[in-house]
């Protein structure tokens, strides 16, 4: 009995050590986003996700995932105007 319960105390805990690793990844990529400025000429071979652009009148915050042509990946953020205004 205290064999199992060893057993199940230690799944819980690797459970919850790997769940706060995969945040912690998460968390490192989105502090190493890449700032675009005008006239930077980024090396995108191939966009793996980009943000969705908010329904609101205003520049908003956007995040582009891409590989570059040697297969690594970079997180660039730019703003971009929101989906919201009317023209009327």
């Amino acid at each position: 009995m205290k064999a199992s319960l060893l057993v199940l105390a230690l799944c819980g805990f690797s459970a919850v050590a790997m769940a706060e690793e995969s945040g912690a990844k998460v968390a490192a990529q989105q502090a190493r986003a890449e700032q675009y400025t005008y006239g930077s000429h980024p090396d995108i071979a191939k966009v793996v996700s980009v943000s969705d652009i908010p329904n609101i009148c205003a520049v908003v915050p956007m995040r582009m995932t891409y590989l570059d042509s040697q297969g690594k990946q970079h997180v660039m953020a730019y703003q971009v105007m929101g989906n919201g205004c009317s023209n009327g």
